[in-house]
C-alpha cells in the first residue's frame, strides 16, 4: 500500500513541474500592471493570460499527468485516456447535465453539493480521472482482439475501457460528489475557522507527508479550488481577484507565506548547524551536499534535496522541522504578512510577488525569515549535538571523498555505472523508476546491494522501504540518471 501511495505521490509531481511556468508568467505579467491585470499593457495581457490557461484547467493536466504518470512504460496514449476520461466525468457530472438528471433548472441546483466545481479546473476529479484512465491502461494495453476487431487492439484499446469504467465511476460520484465535497469543505473551513492556527496545523502535516508525496493532495485542498480556498489561482490573481471579491488582502496567501522564511533562510541556517556538526575529516563532502541543497532551498523553494539529507538519518529532528514550519506560517497568517508562489516558496517566487497587489507587508517576512534561521541553526546544533544524531558529515558508514569521485556528480554515465553495479548489476535490477528527486528500484535480491558503492556516486542518501527495494535520492538531476540507467538496463 505504501508503494502504491508513493508512486501516486511520484505521479502528482508531472503536472505540478508545470506550476512554476504559470507562476513565473502571471508573475512577471503582473510585476509589469499589477492594477490593470492586462488591461493597461498588451505584453502583459500575453503573460497573464498564458499562466491562466495553465492554472484555469488544472484538472485536465492532473487527468493527463497521473495517467501518464502510472502508466507501465510512459506512453502517450495513457494520457490520452487520461483526457478522455476527465472529459466524461465532467461532462456527465457539470451542473448542466445533473439538472437535467434531476429534472430541475441548473440554478436550482444546491451549491453545497459542488456541481459548479466539475469544470476544467477540478484537481480533485482531475486525479481520479488519472488513476482510473492508469488502471485501464496498464491493464488492457497489451490485448490482442480477434482479427475482425485488431484495428482497436492494444494502445487504442485503452481509451475505449476508460471510457467504460469511466460511466461507472461518474455512475457513483454522482453520489457520492455531494457528501465528498461537502466533507472536504467541513475540513477546510474547519482549517480555515482557526485562523492562523490552523494555517499552522496545515503547514505541519505538509511537512510530515512530504516523505510519502502525500503532501500534494493535502495542498489540494488549501492551494487549489477543491474546498473553495483556492490560495494559489485567487493569489496569482491580483487585482482581478480583488475586484471580482475572490482574493482578500492579508488573508489570500496566509497558507503559502509562513514557507517563504523557512525555505528560504530556516533551512539554510539548518544546512550550517549542519556542516559545523559534520566531522573534520567529513566537512568536505557535507559541505558539497549541503551548500548546493541550501541553496536550491533559497533560490527556488525546492527543499526536498536538503530535508531528504536529514530525514531518515535524524527523523526526530524532521518533526521539529515540521513544527518549525508549522509555527512560521501560523505567525505569518496572525500578522497578516502575505506573499504567495505557484511552485515554491524560494526567493524567485518571493521577488515576483512583491508587486501582486494581493501581498500584504511582504517584505515582513524577511526579517521573520532571518529569525528563523537563527531558531533552526541553534536548534539544530542543540539536537545533533545533545542526541549524536547522524546527520550528514556524522554517519559511521560515511564513504570518503576522493579525487576519483569528487566530479562523478555531474557525470550521469559513470554515475549511472556505479549505481548499476551497487545494485548487484543489471540482471538484480527487476524494475527501476524515478520520481522528483529519488530513484525507486525494485531488486531480485535484495541481499545483493553494495550501499558503500552505491556511495560512490556521492548520492544523498538510501531509504530501504523492504528488504528487496531501495529507493536513491540523488537530487533535481534523477531523470538523467534515470535515462543512463534505463539506457544500459533497458527496463
Amino acid at each position: 500500500m505504501m508503494k502504491k501511495l508513493q508512486n501516486l505521490g511520484k505521479a502528482l509531481m508531472q503536472p505540478v513541474a508545470i506550476l512554476p511556468v504559470a507562476a513565473l508568467l502571471m508573475g512577471i505579467g503582473y510585476w509589469i500592471d499589477p492594477t490593470g491585470w492586462g488591461s493597461n499593457s498588451i505584453i502583459a495581457a500575453f503573460l497573464i493570460k498564458t499562466g491562466a490557461a495553465i492554472l484555469d484547467n488544472l484538472g485536465i493536466i492532473f487527468a493527463v499527468g497521473v495517467a501518464y504518470g502510472l502508466s507501465k512504460d510512459r506512453n502517450g496514449a495513457a494520457g490520452l485516456s487520461g483526457l478522455v476520461a476527465f472529459l466524461i466525468a465532467t461532462t456527465l457530472l457539470s451542473a448542466g447535465t445533473v439538472a437535467i438528471f434531476k429534472g430541475v433548472d441548473a440554478s436550482e441546483l444546491a451549491l453545497t453539493d459542488g456541481w459548479q466545481k466539475m469544470n476544467n479546473g477540478n484537481v480533485f476529479v482531475g486525479i481520479i480521472s488519472g488513476l482510473v484512465a492508469a488502471f485501464a491502461y496498464n491493464k488492457f494495453y497489451q490485448v490482442q482482439l480477434p482479427d475482425a476487431f485488431a484495428f482497436f487492439s492494444g494502445r487504442r484499446l485503452t481509451p475505449i475501457m476508460t471510457s467504460l469504467f469511466m460511466i461507472i465511476v461518474s455512475a457513483i460520484l454522482y453520489y457520492v460528489w455531494p457528501i465528498l465535497f461537502s466533507a472536504l469543505v467541513a475540513f477546510g473551513e474547519g482549517i480555515e475557522s482557526l485562523g492562523a492556527i490552523g494555517a499552522g496545523i496545515y503547514a505541519f502535516f505538509n511537512r510530515l507527508l512530504i516523505p510519502t508525496g502525500l503532501h500534494h493532495a493535502l495542498n489540494s485542498v488549501f492551494w487549489f479550488d477543491i474546498a473553495g480556498i483556492n490560495d494559489i489561482p485567487n493569489f496569482l490573481g491580483g487585482a482581478a481577484s480583488l475586484e471580482a471579491g475572490t482574493a482578500v488582502k492579508g488573508v489570500t496567501g496566509m497558507y503559502q507565506a509562513g514557507f517563504f522564511p523557512v525555505m528560504m533562510f530556516g533551512l539554510p541556517g539548518a544546512a550550517l548547524a549542519m556542516y559545523q556538526e559534520a566531522k573534520p575529516e567529513k566537512k568536505n563532502v557535507a559541505k558539497s551536499l549541503l551548500v548546493a541543497a541550501a541553496f536550491a532551498s533559497f533560490f527556488t523553494g525546492v527543499t526536498e534535496p536538503l530535508e531528504f539529507a536529514f530525514m531518515f538519518l535524524a527523523p526526530a529532528l524532521y518533526v521539529v522541522h515540521a513544527l518549525l514550519t508549522g509555527i512560521s506560517v501560523a505567525i505569518a497568517a496572525a500578522f497578516h504578512w502575505t506573499a504567495g508562489f505557484g511552485f515554491s516558496a524560494g526567493f524567485v517566487d518571493y521577488f515576483l510577488s512583491l508587486r501582486n497587489p494581493v501581498a500584504n507587508n511582504p517584505w515582513m517576512l524577511i526579517p521573520l525569515g532571518l529569525i528563523f534561521f537563527v531558531i533552526y541553526y541553534l536548534v539544530f546544533r542543540f539536537f545533533i549535538r545533545t542526541f549524536n544524531l547522524k546527520t550528514p558529515g556524522r554517519e559511521d558508514d560515511d564513504i570518503e571523498a576522493t579525487a576519483d569521485t569528487a566530479s562523478v556528480k555531474n557525470d550521469f554515465d559513470e554515475v549511472a555505472a556505479i549505481i548499476i553495479e551497487g545494485l548487484g548489476g543489471k540482471e538484480n535490477i527487476e524494475d527501476i523508476d524515478y520520481c522528483s528527486t529519488r530513484l525507486r528500484t525494485s531488486l531480485v535480491d535484495g541481499a545483493k546491494v553494495n550501499e558503500a558503492k552505491i556511495k560512490e556516486a556521492k548520492v544523498l542518501g538510501l531509504i530501504k522501504p523492504d528488504k528487496d527495494s531501495i529507493q536513491i535520492i540523488i537530487g533535481p538531476q534523477v531523470q538523467f540518471v534515470y535515462d543512463k540507467i534505463h539506457e544500459n538496463i533497458g527496463k
